[in-house]
This record gives structure tokens, C-alpha cells and sequence, in this order.
């Protein structure tokens, strides 16, 4: 199908959108009835227009994080310490700034949300921290975070296993962030999910409650989005060398998990007066029909990759399918994949 045809029928198709997605080269697509990966989420299409490309002297790859600016375009954040712009109709790059941070190192930039004055908050893995900066690339400062989820032997938690995942909750008042795997002394694959609040009119965000979350066995949270009501999407992720990838999006509720700041242990089981965020289960990606994906490395279905990076870009009505678009990190690697997702998304 021509670029301008194929282009016009998923504007359409996404017309009520915040942002639409298409490509800036082939966009891959089934026919409708072919689209559903659950009676919750189908995928509407899949682009790798961006793999393996530069911008201005900068590799675009490694992209680990995606919000919606302001302004409505793309942001996607590389674990390389660079910020990129991308057109939130064909994916093109329009700008790049280096993060850096207090010292002027390379940060492992994993997770990404928009502030309301347009400060990008970005967190690291590595520490880990949550650091602001302008729209320049300019460090503006950074969040408090608790001893425990500090990298031994200053915490509990392990390098590279940390703040994986970010989002601002709808009303700009919560930000959250999700640990990608457990603390030392918790029962593996119980997570816990930070909090910073700040009331109304207020700048600075202060720490707040922390809540306990259980991933399936064999994944690690690798991505939040939030959504209405103390709800998130949770982006599960796994794999195994031979095999491939195990990717699953969850439906969270953090309403009436408790507070978890002051719980040594976790034993990943609700009781001893500690109740864990509930989740429901919207898709195991495998399910997705392929759309003629191929994989450079063995998959359980060649759509998937490693996928690392999710946001909300809109809703088609209230109450309505969520438009949710995902990115995989190719790690800089030759068997993996800088790809993206429109998915539409129905949470009960």
C-alpha cells in the first residue's frame, strides 16, 4: 500500500487519539479481524522504520522509555543517555538532547514521564535516582529516594535491577516508579513500586507510600503507565536464550495495596496485614498475530522482542479502548530490534 494511503487509514482508524501512530517507512498491518491478542488488547500495527538508524550523529536504539510531550509528539528515552523527539505521525526524529548527570557521566536513562510545566523526569537504573531535566537537556535537580531501594551495600537492591519503569498519574500529583526485580530478603519476584507526591499548585514532589507487587515467575516489571483512579498498565517482561522473549500487560490496582515503606519483607502473598497490588491479566503478547514480523533470534512468535518502553498516547471516548504504544530496546545488537506497537487496549 502507498506511504500516503497506508498513513491516512491509521490516522483514521485512530482519529480521536491524542497521538497516532505511523511510520516512517513500512508500516506493517493485518487485516482487522486478524488484530486481537485477548478479548482486551489488539495490535493495530508494528514499524521498524527506526532500527538501526542515526540521527545526527547519534545511534537511535537502546530505547528503554516513551511519553507524550506536551505539545503531543513523542518522547523516547535511550539507556544510553540521549532523549530523542520523534513526530507522533511518522516516528521521525526531529530532535536529540544528551543527559547527563550531576557530574557529567552517562546515565542508564531507563523510565520517562512528562511534568506539566514540560520538565521531563527521567530515572536511572543504576543508583538508582529520578532526576529532572529542561527541555534542553539541562539537570535541574532530583527526587529523594529510600535507603532500602539504593544499589548494595548502600540499600537492598541490585544494579541494572532497579528503576525500570516510571509514569505520572493522571492529575499530575503522584509520580510512580517500578522496580524491575526484587529487593535482598524479599521472596523473588515481588517488586516494589515507589511513590512521590506533592500537593495541588505545589513543585517538588516528597516521597510517599510504596506498595508491593508480584510479577509472574521468570519476569521482571520493565514498564508503568498510569491511568485513572490509582490504576497502571504493567509491562511484564522475560527471556530465555533459545527460546525468546515472554512479554505480558497487565491491568494494576494500587486502591487497596498497602503501604509497604516500613515492610522489611515481602513475601509476595498477601496476609501479616500486608495486601499486594492486585493485577489482571489483558495479553500475552505471543498471542498477537505476527503481521509478517520476522525475528533476527529464536521467538515464540516473531512479533516479539525485547519490549521495554510503553505509554498511553489516548482514548478513542471515555470509558473507551486506550491507543497504548510500545517500544523494544535492541541493545545496539544485531539479532534484536528497534520496533514499535500500536496497540488498542480495553480496561474493564
Amino acid at each position: 500500500m502507498p506511504l500516503r494511503s497506508l498513513v491516512a487509514t491509521l490516522t483514521a482508524g485512530l482519529a480521536a487519539a491524542t497521538t497516532t501512530f505511523a511510520a516512517a517507512g513500512p508500516v506493517h498491518a493485518d487485516s482487522p479481524p486478524s488484530h486481537a491478542c485477548s478479548s482486551s488488547v489488539s495490535i493495530e500495527a508494528y514499524s521498524d522504520a527506526l532500527d538501526k538508524t542515526t540521527y545526527e550523529g547519534t545511534f537511535v536504539g537502546n530505547l528503554s522509555g516513551l511519553a507524550v510531550d506536551r505539545d503531543g509528539s513523542l518522547l523516547a528515552v535511550s539507556d544510553r543517555s540521549s532523549l530523542f523527539t520523534l513526530d507522533r505521525r511518522t516516528l521521525r526524529p526531529r530532535g536529540v538532547v544528551p543527559l547527563a548527570t550531576e557530574t557529567g557521566a552517562a546515565l542508564d536513562s531507563e523510565g520517562l514521564a512528562v511534568d506539566r510545566d514540560g520538565t521531563r523526569l527521567v530515572s536511572s537504573e543504576t543508583e538508582p535516582t529520578v532526576r529532572r531535566y529542561d527541555r534542553a537537556g539541562r539537570l535541574l535537580g532530583g527526587l529523594p529516594v529510600p535507603d532500602a531501594l539504593k544499589v548494595a551495600p548502600a540499600g537492598r537492591s541490585v544494579a541494572n535491577q532497579t528503576f525500570e519503569g516510571l509514569t505520572l498519574l493522571p492529575g499530575g500529583r503522584t509520580l510512580l516508579a517500578s522496580m524491575e526485580s526484587s529487593l535482598s530478603g524479599d521472596t523473588a519476584g515481588t517488586v516494589r513500586f515507589q511513590t512521590w507526591q506533592r500537593h495541588a499548585g505545589a513543585r517538588d514532589f516528597r516521597l510517599s507510600a510504596q506498595y508491593g507487587y508480584r510479577a509472574d515467575t521468570g519476569l521482571g516489571v520493565v514498564e508503568v503507565a498510569g491511568l485513572p483512579g490509582g490504576r497502571l498498565l504493567v509491562l511484564e517482561r522475560g527471556f530465555t536464550a533459545g527460546i525468546g522473549n515472554t512479554v505480558r500487560l497487565y491491568a494494576a490496582d494500587t486502591r487497596h495495596a498497602t503501604d509497604t515503606g516500613g515492610v522489611d519483607v515481602l513475601t509476595g502473598r498477601d496476609g501479616d496485614g500486608v495486601r499486594l497490588v492486585s493485577k489482571t491479566l489483558l495479553a500475552d503478547l505471543v498471542d498477537c498475530p505476527s503481521l509478517g514480523a520476522t525475528a533476527e533470534q529464536p521467538q515464540p512468535n516473531p512479533l516479539l522482542d525485547n519490549i521495554e518502553g510503553m505509554t498511553v498516547t489516548g482514548q478513542r471516548r471515555p470509558g473507551g479502548r486506550l491507543n497504548v504504544l510500545l517500544v523494544s530496546d535492541d541493545n545496539q545488537n544485531a539479532v534484536q530490534t528497534t520496533r514499535f506497537y500500536s496497540l488498542r487496549v480495553r480496561v474493564a
